[in-house]
This record gives structure tokens, sequence and C-alpha cells, in this order.
């Protein structure tokens, strides 16, 4: 099936096999080291999954002809590359995160887990087959149930891997089910097989949009985009904050990275049909993130709702069918993962001090700790969508390609939920800055790890809104495997 093995094909999962390395070393050293040693296998995975990134970017890049390898079952592309990166680079810093955190800094299987739940991330960003894409879904969603649920003896904790095993697998099984019916009805697993299919009229028009609406559940849960959102307040909640920021980042991002290639790949075909789908869908999720944002007292659950409405404003580049929709979702994702990162790694740092998740917690935080305050500035100010961060920029960029595509209705609701988002975040920001504390006389101390995953997230927020060109020319890249 694979014939002979070239260069070529290793060097197509280079980063996966890296990262089968990587575990190998942080199994071996969590059996050798004792307690007190244990704490620098965080280093150990960050610094691994860092020099994997080097690695990838002098070795492994897609050349020109971005084709099939290991027998059509996954696609080396500069979609996927830059995707794989991204995970990567997400990783690396809740590594980084969860090394000060009690009962996780010191498990080695935590730092497994996490490894191989990014192999599979970075195998759903190159998949190019049924098969291959749920194989690779399941290897990275059975890892995190299991760290959302880690703190065995926090009732939270196990109600969240319980709510998030139990709906992740619901929503896995009308999946595959739709892929099921798919290869049925197509005769090919081949996702670009698919798609000569569906554009030869080779599918009856109602299964079609039956397997469509089947596969979309499965995506939806990934993304938490509406109506498929409702585990993700509790999870993110309940689970420890590294895992809910590398959830509502990296995962979400590896649901976007599978929803964007099947659509625009096997489904391209009939994209009048997913289109309005999708619009309604990407509206209804905008819509009732922000709405029920507004009524929350607890960070993670505000973060959880805001993440669900960020979900709906990437949508509207999916949305739009057009090379710069697919540049500006690409690059949202880039500066959505770098800035949600950021705020879960101020909400750990946070809760671990205060003992507390409420946002009268971060009553005075400004004057607690300047640093902490002005992190926390940066990426709510960028979560709302102002100049001159990142996210100011994609907000534009996904708006412009709804205009340009002539969804104005679309362009509009998405300006106006932006507005609904920029008094919540503003909220919060009210009690970093002005509100009072009774214990504003403690400081709030910020560990070497937390310290380093903040300052670089923070400066990419800036650098992401400021110089922008790199990042809109790698997305560019990305998106135009697709047209």
């Amino acid at each position: 099936m694979f014939g002979s093995i070239n260069t070529s094909m290793i060097l197509a999962i280079l980063p996966e096999i890296m990262l089968f390395i990587l575990a190998g070393f942080v199994f071996v050293f969590d059996l050798v080291w004792d307690d007190s040693q244990r704490r620098n296998l965080g280093w150990i995975s960050a610094g691994g999954f860092s020099l994997i990134i080097m690695i990838s970017l002098m070795l492994g890049t897609p050349g020109s002809d971005s084709g099939l390898v290991w027998g059509g079952m996954l696609r080396h592309d500069w979609l996927g590359f830059a995707f794989k990166m991204l995970f990567l680079f997400g990783a690396t810093i809740t590594a980084l995160f969860a090394m000060d955190v009690e009962d996780l800094g010191k498990k080695g299987e935590f730092y497994l887990l996490l490894i191989f739940s990014t192999l599979g991330m970075t195998l759903m960003a190159s998949s190019s087959n049924l098969i291959m894409l749920y194989l690779s879904i399941e290897a990275t969603s059975l890892p995190l149930y299991i760290l959302a649920g880690f703190f065995k003896d926090d009732d939270k904790s196990t109600e969240a891997g319980f709510k998030y095993f139990l709906f992740g697998a619901m929503a896995s099984a009308i999946m595959l089910y739709g892929f099921s019916l798919l290869y049925g009805f197509s005769g090919t697993t081949d996702l670009d097989a698919i798609a000569g299919v569906i554009k030869a009229g080779g599918m009856n028009p109602v299964l079609l949009v039956g397997t469509l609406l089947m596969i979309l559940v499965g995506f939806g849960f990934k993304i938490s985009a509406v109506p498929f959102h409702f585990w993700a307040p509790d999870v993110y909640e309940g689970a420890p904050t590294v895992v809910a920021g590398f959830l509502s980042t990296a995962s979400k991002a590896a649901g976007f990275t599978v929803l964007i290639r099947v659509l625009l790949t096997s489904y391209a075909p009939a994209s009048d049909t997913w289109m309005m789908v999708l619009a309604i869908i990407s509206t209804l999720t905008m819509t009732l993130g922000n709405t029920l944002a507004l009524a929350q007292k607890n960070i993670k659950r505000l973060l959880a709702y805001s993440s669900i409405a960020h979900a709906g404003y990437i949508l509207i580049g999916v949305v739009a069918i057009s090379e710069l929709g697919i540049t500006g979702s690409i690059f949202y994702i880039i500066v959505y993962l770098i800035t949600n990162l950021a705020a879960f790694g101020i909400v750990s740092v946070v809760g671990r001090i205060t003992g507390s998740d409420e946002i009268s917690a971060y009553d005075g935080l400004s004057r607690r700790s300047p640093w902490l305050g002005l992190a926390m500035l940066v990426v709510f100010l960028s979560l709302a969508g102002m100049p001159p961060f990142g996210g100011f920029i994609v907000k534009v960029l996904v708006l412009a390609s709804a205009v340009k595509a002539k969804l104005f209705w679309l362009a509009f609701v998405g300006i106006l939920n932006s507005i609904i988002g920029l008094y919540y975040y503003l909220i919060v920001l009210k009690h970093v800055y002005l509100y009072r504390s009774e214990n504003e006389q403690v400081e709030i101390p910020v560990t070497r790890p937390y310290a380093i995953g903040l300052i670089v997230l923070t400066i990419g927020i800036i650098l992401l809104g400021v110089v922008i060109s790199p990042w809109f020319n790698v997305s560019t890249i990305a998106a135009k495997v697709l047209f």
C-alpha cells in the first residue's frame, strides 16, 4: 500500500516521530527521578516541544508539491504544517504553565497525555482520508478526556472529565456514522475522491445533506459551536485551568483544521448547501456566546462563553468561501490560540494564590501585581478586538471577507457581537484596575515558568497586531492549498 518509504515520507511525519521520542524521554525520566526532581519533566516537555518546532522548520517544511504520502492517508502541505507548529507551540506553553500546579506539575502521566494528545492533533491537521481522520480525532480526544478529569479528588474535575467524555463519545458516534454513510454512498474514504463523486452528481442530495449534518455534529463539538457548545462552560470550570486553556486553544484549533479541510475539499462542490447552514451556526454561536458571557461571575465560565463566541467569528471566514476568508480564519486561530493561552495562564496564577476563580478575586490585581495586570489588559483588549493588538486585525479580516462575499448581514451581526464582547471584557478590566481589595498589600508572585510563558504570549499578541505581514503571509500560503 505504501510502496517504498522515501525521505519525503519521513519528513512529512517528522513532528510525529519526534513526539514519540519525546514521550520516551519523559517516560524514562519519570521512572528514574524521585519526587523532588519530577518538576523538571515540565522543562523537558516544553524544551522538547520547542526543539521539535525548530527541527521541523529547518527540515520538514512542505515543498512546492504538497502531495499525498503514506498511501494517501496524509497530505504534506502548508495548511497541515502551519497548524502542526501551532499545536506544538500551544503544548509548549501548557507544559510550562503546568509545572507549578499542585498535583499536576510532578506527574509524568500528565506530560505523556499532553504529548499524545498533541500527536493526535498533528495527524488531524494532515489527514486526507476518513479513516485516518477519525483515528486521529480519537487519538486527540481520549487523552483530553483524562486530562479534564485529572484531579481525581476534586468533584468538579471528575464531573468535567465525565461530561466531556460522555458528550464527546456521543458526538464522535454520530460523526462516525456520517463518515460510514459517506463512504457507503461514495465508495471511497479519500477526501479528494469524495469531492469528485459529489461533483459528478453521484450522491443523492438528501443523503449528501444528511451525511454533512452528522459530520458537522462531530466538528461542531470540537470547536464548541452552537448547538454543540453546552459542554464547554462546565468542563472549562471543572478541569485544571491549564488543561482548560489547552482545550480552548489547541483542541479547538484542531477542530477548525479538519472542518476547513473537509468542507473545502470533500464538500467543496456542495458549498451552496452548507454555506447558509454554517452562516446560521456562526450567527447563533457568536450571539449566544456573548450574551451568556454577560451574566458570568466565574472567570473560567466567562472565558468558556467567550471561546464559544470566538468560534462564531472564525466561522465567518469559512462561510465566505474565499482565499481571504480562509486566510482570515487561519490568522484568527493563530491570534486566538496565543491570546487565550495567556488568559488561562493568568487565571491559573491568580487562582493558585487566591484559591478562587470568581471575577471578584481580580479586584485590585493591577496593584497586587502590576505586570500581571498589564498582561491581562493586553489579553482582554485583544480578545475584544481593540487595536493595536492581534485581535483587531483578525476581526477586520474575517468581517472584510464577509463583506467581499456580499454577506453584509453576517458582517453586521459580527460587529454587533464585538460590541457586546467589549462590554464584558471591560467589566473584568474594571475589577483589575478600578476595584479595591482588602488583600492589595499581598503580592501575587509569578514563578519563572509562568513568567516565561506570559512574556512570550504577551509580546506575541502585540507583534501579531503590529508586525502583520509574516503571519498574514503564512496564513495566505496555508489557505492557497485549498483553492
